[in-house]
């Protein structure tokens, strides 16, 4: 802070503290936190935004006199005018005001002027949904069958950003529209989703005073400086790398001195922070689909997530293993693993296939792409060391994985010899009979512990499962020469046996 008298040398944070404490001894204020506070910010002119379509009437000097008129229907809508120079000029007139040919206007022997304000770019995106339908009607923003057929949207996904301003005044412009009669529906959207923020990578801040560290729970830290709580003096703060911290219960430590609570955060992507991340560097280093892929499996779509390279990284391994799964990487072109064959698949394998199927339908449906791509993971665990791996087994698993890494899967889809692409191709649908188990693992215990588990046909009486229970050499060792007191079954669960 500079040229302010008795604060002058405080920092940002030091000086809205003070200057609150000062406003509160003299009772002429208080300090007071408001949170997600969003103004529709009409104020920031820009030469690009919508223009008002109206006149204002003037005299022949140029005064105002009041009267304000829409333009004529005919001249709708209202298009900006080609500017050379559209830089704001330090003067109160918003750039168009430099549009002087375009500016005045007579009509009817009266003089008018344009109005010079427009609005700030979003007022067009608030229901641009409406002129999709029918973008090149002349006489109408929509035709009003068009909009009986289409409306309401049936899934709107927007940003985190966007909720509190665009989809907020969405809404207010459609029930606007809906008041006026040029609208058939109360509410613009059936389903919407709001999806998080991806913030920057995780910081990591230890604190030092006097060369020696001391625990976040002692400091007041706001992200950028910090002191100490019971001194209110500045602390140092030291960035500290992700392999030197650990994650201790709810909270970040030292890794060489867990006693030492750290400050962990992710913040909002800016360059002011130098904390953007590139997406043609990742695309760069890991190709596309690892980066698309990693989008969707950081976390459920509405949270608010960290970036974390790792987290790409291991995408790239999980589509390595894909490939290696199925390609022949020694051979110079995509050549098909001796071990993919075209043979029929057993029933363990059309199982956990239909298994998967669901998992990845049911959460598509429901945009939870996170747990599809940890199911696809199962998947891939289960079927890379199965020695002979059946062909049409391998092209369903690819039609799953296409939504989310299309680059990689119509080059497997080549390969196993399709020639049309994967997008043309149905979605595959799984069969509930293949979901049932014919059969089910039982453990075992003996005296509250696990001794063996058994693998026994699913519905097995209890009778039956007693005595395969009691004939397994497991369990005939733990229970040798002592008298059964009793046996539990919890049916399908456990069988508990008791003995003393």
């Amino acid at each position: 802070v500079c040229n302010s008298s008795e604060f002058d040398g405080l920092t940002s944070f030091e000086f809205k503290k003070k200057i609150i404490s000062v406003l509160e001894t003299k009772q002429q204020g208080f300090g007071k936190v408001n949170f997600k506070l969003r103004d529709w910010l009409f104020s920031r002119q820009r030469y690009w935004g919508e223009p008002f379509p109206l006149l204002h009437q003037v005299d022949a000097q140029g005064n105002l006199l009041g009267n304000i008129e829409p333009i004529e229907t005919s001249e709708l809508p209202l298009e900006l005018p080609q500017l050379e120079d559209f830089k704001p000029s330090g003067r109160p007139e918003p750039p168009l005001g430099k549009a002087t040919a375009w500016l005045k206007v007579e009509r009817n022997g009266k003089q008018y002027i344009r109005e010079t304000n427009t609005m700030p770019q979003w007022a067009g995106s608030c229901w641009y949904y409406l002129r999709y339908i029918d973008p090149k009607n002349p006489k109408a923003f929509c035709d009003p069958e068009l909009l009986n057929a289409w409306l309401p949207v049936d899934l709107y996904i927007g940003g985190a950003e966007h909720a509190v301003l665009h989809l907020l005044y969405s809404r207010f412009w459609h029930k606007l529209l809906y008041d006026r009669g040029y609208l058939n529906c109360k509410e613009p959207f059936q389903k919407l989703i709001n999806q998080g923020m991806i913030l920057g990578e995780m910081e990591y801040t230890a604190f030092q005073k006097e060369g020696k560290f001391i625990s976040q729970s002692l400091v007041s830290f706001d992200g950028i400086s910090a002191t100490e709580k019971k001194t209110d003096l500045p602390v140092e703060c030291i960035k500290i790398e992700e392999s030197k911290a650990e994650k201790k219960g709810d909270s970040f430590v030292l890794l060489e001195n867990p006693e030492i609570r750290i400050d962990a955060r992710a913040s909002k992507m800016s360059k002011s922070r130098g904390n953007v991340i590139n997406p043609d560097t990742v695309v760069h280093d890991y190709g596309a689909d690892s980066l698309r892929l990693y989008e969707m499996f950081m976390g459920p779509l509405e949270a608010t997530k960290p970036w974390n390279m790792n987290g790409v990284e291991g995408v790239y391994r999980f589509l390595a293993r894909v490939w290696r799964m199925i390609i022949d990487d020694r051979a110079e072109h995509n050549t098909l693993l001796e071990a993919v064959k075209d043979i029929p698949a057993n029933q363990e394998t059309l199982r956990m296939l239909h298994h998967t199927i669901k998992r990845v339908t049911d959460d598509l449906e429901h945009y939870r792409f996170n747990t599809a791509i940890s199911a696809m993971m199962e998947f891939t665990n289960f079927l890379t060391p199965v020695a002979d791996k059946p062909k049409s087994v391998l092209k369903t698993f690819v039609q799953l994985l296409a939504p989310f890494a299309p680059h990689l899967a119509e080059e497997v889809w080549q390969a196993l010899g399709e020639t049309s692409s994967l997008s043309y191709q149905p979605w595959p649908t799984y069969n509930p009979d293949l979901l049932k188990l014919d059969t089910i693992e039982i453990p075992v215990q003996v005296n509250g512990k696990i001794r063996t588990r058994l693998i026994v046909a699913l519905g097995l009486a209890d009778d039956a499962l007693k005595e395969l229970a009691l004939a397994d050499p497991k369990v005939q060792e733990f229970i040798a020469g002592k008298p059964i007191k009793k046996m539990i079954i919890v049916p399908g669960k456990l069988v508990n046996i008791v003995a003393v």
